[in-house]
């Protein structure tokens, strides 16, 4: 059974997904989604602050900064599957409510632990609003070119956001105290609680069978093993330590679990023979390698803009600034690119502009070549842009409009896992490439100092701080000299996952199709390997 909206929807809702007010629903749901990107950057701007005020320990920083992530990460599966059973839009309104609440909470928090319940709990809203706009849209647009103008409309609004958060952060807290990043939440959610209410259309799955809660549990645990994990890894954490090794080892072991219990269900939560489709599969793979050279790539290459460069912090976020720009350009450009060349050759081409952008920086220097890094950061944009925005087009018009919300949920998860894998992968590579040139020696620097300098550049400079004079200036040229040679290794090292995934993209099909044809009906009790 396809959707189906519900027969006591308001009139008004009825409509929603015809004429112009589809439209309208586009720009709620843009708004629901602008408000989820920017809480996932916004608080950066802010540690120093709330540090000052709150005075938490080392751990309960590192859960304040992480929780709203890694929370949001492992609730997407159970909250789109939800909305496919109960209804999108009311999985969206609560989602909405409970954002709005936990960021007034977030905002009065008096002590750390308070803050990160409140950081949890918008954690939760997102999983429930991220995945529930993609498959709202799935619906309200059914006309597929209609539908890759609101996805690139979706996704270029998507990386507003996330340049959008570190920005609009700076700004308040040069005018307010640092609870008020999360006090810009609350009017937006009451405006747009009534509006959605009143506009947007409900819409419902296969209701066939009972929802598998057991699974959804599964998943979310696992994938919080997971993200917890590779987070850890991203922090510089060893694989073989036990706060790394036990939550990847038990994680994987209740993903493996879940999709074994998928396959022998007749009615799964997560029907995996989605993943059968090579469109389905590639795209989510694409999703991963897009996400897992942007984020890794944005975080080396804001260090080198503020520590090796010296620009401020605002500086740093005008410089990249052309990229969002660029990707702006890309999302709204990505619906008459893929209908004149196809899924195929656009994501293709999408990874071959980024590879490209990447090589280019890596004529990156010591010195600060503003021309070089606008044109870099312009491909780069562009690129990976249009590369997300043909990976998402075509997953989620593969999937059936029944599991829309499931296939959404899968989309955003390989969203979220490629962005931690990135920042681990590429932070590892960083590492090995930066410490092994301090670690041997610098002429004229103790070698006590030279070793601590290579845990990273802000320590080589506070090191060179502390030892000041000819060794200190030495100490700090080493270090940077040793960063860019690192960043540079790391840009090939990306440049090679980037050219991976235009091979990956060649089996996507050559040409935009017709609708995803729907998966056969439950499984029977034979195919499911279970007894008749």
């Amino acid at each position: 059974m396809s959707g189906t909206p519900t027969a006591a929807a308001a009139p008004r809702r009825r409509e929603a997904g015809s004429g112009a007010d589809r439209w309208v629903v586009l720009v709620v749901l843009c708004v629901s989604l602008l408000l989820v990107a920017v809480d996932a950057t916004v608080l950066h701007v802010a540690v120093p602050a709330l540090t000052e005020d709150l005075r938490p320990g080392s751990i309960e920083l590192l859960w304040i900064v992480d929780v709203y992530p890694l929370v949001c990460a492992s609730l997407l599966i159970l909250f789109g599957t939800l909305g496919d059973r109960v209804g999108r839009r009311r999985v969206l309104l609560c989602g909405y409510g409970l954002f709005g609440v936990a960021s007034a909470l977030a905002a009065l928090a008096d002590s750390a632990p308070v803050l990160i319940v409140a950081r949890a709990l918008l954690g939760i809203g997102g999983a429930m609003i991220m995945p529930a706009t993609l498959s709202i849209l799935r619906q309200v647009f059914p006309d597929r070119r209609e539908r890759a103008l609101a996805i690139g409309v979706w996704s270029a609004v998507a990386a507003v956001g996330a340049a959008v958060g570190p920005l609009l952060g700076g700004f308040l807290l040069e005018h307010f105290w640092w609870g008020s990043v999360f006090l810009v939440n609350i009017p937006l959610m009451l405006v747009s609680l009534p509006v959605g209410w009143l506009l947007l259309p409900e819409s419902t799955g296969d209701r066939t069978g009972p929802w598998d809660v057991t699974g959804a549990l599964m998943a979310a645990a696992g994938l919080f093993g997971v993200v917890l994990g590779v987070k850890r890894l991203g922090g510089g954490e060893t694989v073989a330590g036990p706060l790394t090794l036990v939550p990847l080892a038990a994680g994987a072991a209740l993903l493996a679990g879940f999709v074994r219990r998928q396959h022998r269900r007749p009615h799964p939560l997560v029907d995996l023979r989605l993943f059968r489709r090579p469109a389905f599969s590639t795209s989510v793979g694409c999703i991963v390698l897009a996400m897992l050279a942007l984020v890794g790539l944005e975080l080396i290459a804001a260090q080198y803009l503020q520590l090796v460069l010296g620009l401020s912090p605002l500086q740093t976020g005008l410089r990249l600034l052309p990229l969002t720009l660029a990707a702006m350009a890309a999302g709204l450009a990505g619906a008459r690119l893929l209908r004149r060349f196809g899924p195929r050759r656009t994501v293709c081409a999408g990874f071959c502009v980024t590879a490209a952008a990447v090589v280019l920086l890596t004529a990156m220097g010591r010195a600060d070549t503003w021309g070089l890094l606008l044109a870099g950061f312009l491909l780069l944009g562009f690129g990976l842009e249009t590369t997300l925005f043909g990976a998402y087009e075509s997953m989620l018009s593969e999937a059936p409009q029944a599991q829309a919300g499931g296939a959404a949920a899968i989309g955003e998860t390989s969203y979220q896992l490629g962005a931690g894998i990135g920042i681990a992968l590429l932070g590892s590579v960083m590492n090995a490439a930066y410490a092994p040139r301090l670690t041997g020696g610098v002429p004229g620097v103790p070698a006590e100092a030279s070793t601590a300098g290579a845990r990273s550049l802000g320590e080589a400079y506070d090191v060179a701080a502390l030892l000041g004079g000819p060794a200190g200036s030495a100490l700090r040229g080493a270090a940077a000299d040793a960063f860019v040679r690192g960043l540079h290794v790391t840009l090939l090292v990306s440049a090679g996952l980037l050219l991976a995934g235009a091979v990956m993209a060649l089996r996507l099909p050559r040409a935009v199709q017709g609708e995803a044809v729907a998966l056969p009906g439950p499984r029977d009790p034979a195919e499911a390997g279970l007894p008749a």
